[in-house]
């Protein structure tokens, strides 16, 4: 069987590890072609493998989605190899927390460069392509999916600039689904709490120290939890749009 998601060509970025990795494999299980989007290209390759043991379809693509020239060369890559683009999974991201106040601000940059650009170069190189899908696809549907954070809600001491480019998210995204609902292009924010990936491993020792303390008591979620979550949205109908989704661990305050 071919799937949900037979004949669609998805693009995820941030798909060498966590989040972006789960959400490739389980849209190229439901049938779709995945371009894979990271830095990190000797781990794309190797999923790409696994993935094709599998019988399905995957292409791993190295691009700095701060860059975007590499990313528009990476939508054209996929569009040129796959001759489509239906669905994009903005998920490269950065968490660096810590207090305003003497803070080193090269995080400040790399966060809003990755959250926020990287998010909105991707978008911006692939519209015309999911519009056109959109038209061409027998779901007559295409889908945009931006991972923000509980932290795009809620702001926290030691979190501000990492909230600022969450909050950010949440904004642009419902901008955009104003903007392109009626030409068909669905726009949906998944938004997790804490989830168990390498996200907190790129802060400093002593903040990444305290998050591992305050989760130390709580089931994290997975990665494979939100890709789950992804999957629901893109595989609804074409008249149903899954807008928001706030998904936490059952314990966390």
């Amino acid at each position: 069987m071919s799937g949900r998601l037979g004949g669609t060509v998805a693009l995820v970025t941030g798909a060498s590890s966590g989040i972006g990795e789960a959400t490739a494999r389980s849209l190229a299980a439901q049938g779709a072609k995945v371009a894979m989007v990271a830095r990190r290209v000797e781990r794309l390759e190797k999923i790409a493998k696994e993935i094709a043991g599998q019988g399905h379809t995957a292409l791993s693509i190295e691009a700095d989605v701060r860059d975007q020239d590499q990313v528009v060369a990476a939508v054209e890559r996929t569009v040129g190899d796959f001759g489509r683009l239906d669905i994009v999974v903005n998920n490269a991201g950065l968490m660096m927390l810590g207090p305003i106040h003497g803070a080193p601000t090269e995080e400040w940059d790399s966060m809003i460069d990755i959250n926020l650009k990287g998010l909105m170069y991707t978008t911006h190189a692939a519209l015309p392509h999911l519009m056109d899908a959109a038209k061409t696809s027998q779901r007559e549907i295409a889908d945009v999916v931006n991972i923000s954070s509980v932290a795009g809600r809620t702001a926290n001491a030691g979190a501000g600039v990492y909230n600022l480019t969450k909050f950010g998210v949440g904004a642009v995204s419902e901008a955009l689904r104003q903007e392109v609902s009626r030409k068909g292009v669905r726009v949906t924010i998944i938004e997790p709490g804490a989830v168990a990936t390498e996200l907190v491993d790129h802060n400093r020792p002593e903040i990444r120290q305290v998050v591992k303390e305050r989760w130390a008591n709580m089931t994290t979620l997975t990665s494979h939890d939100i890709a789950d979550m992804i999957e629901y949205a893109v595989t609804r109908p074409a008249h149903v749009s899954v807008n928001e989704v706030l998904i936490r661990p059952t314990e966390q305050p």
